[in-house]
C-alpha cells in the first residue's frame, strides 16, 4: 500500500482528537479543529505503515492543539480493535486510488 493514503489514520487521529478534548472539557474553536484536520492529515502522510503508527503521530496533534498527552493513554485501550479498521479504511483508499490510475492509462 501507498504510505502517503492513509485516509483511516488521518480520520482516526482528528475523530480520537476530539474525543479527547471533549473528555476534558476542553471547547475547541473551528480554527483548533481545523488545525486539528490539517495536522492530522500531515502526520498520517509522514506514518510508517505499521500497526499503530496512527498512535505515535497523534501526539504531534495533540500538542498543536493543546490536548494533554495523557489521553493518548485512554486511546491505546482500544487501539488494536480500531486499528483493524483504520486499515481496512487505508487499504480501500488504495483500491481506489489504483483503479482510478487503470482506467486513465489502458
Amino acid at each position: 500500500g501507498a504510505t502517503i493514503n492513509m485516509d483511516g489514520t488521518a480520520l482516526y487521529e482528528a475523530v480520537a482528537a476530539n474525543f479527547i478534548a471533549s473528555l476534558y472539557g476542553i471547547d475547541l474553536t473551528i480554527f483548533q479543529q481545523f488545525l486539528i484536520f490539517i495536522t492530522a492529515t500531515f502526520a498520517s502522510i509522514g506514518a510508517a505503515a505499521i500497526p499503530s503508527a496512527g498512535l505515535i503521530t497523534m501526539t504531534l496533534v495533540f500538542t498543536s492543539v493543546g490536548i494533554p498527552l495523557e489521553g493518548i493513554a485512554i486511546i491505546i485501550a482500544v487501539d488494536r480493535f480500531l486499528d483493524m479498521f483504520r486499515t481496512m479504511t487505508n487499504v480501500w483508499g488504495d483500491l481506489i486510488g489504483a483503479k482510478v490510475i487503470s482506467r486513465f492509462f489502458r
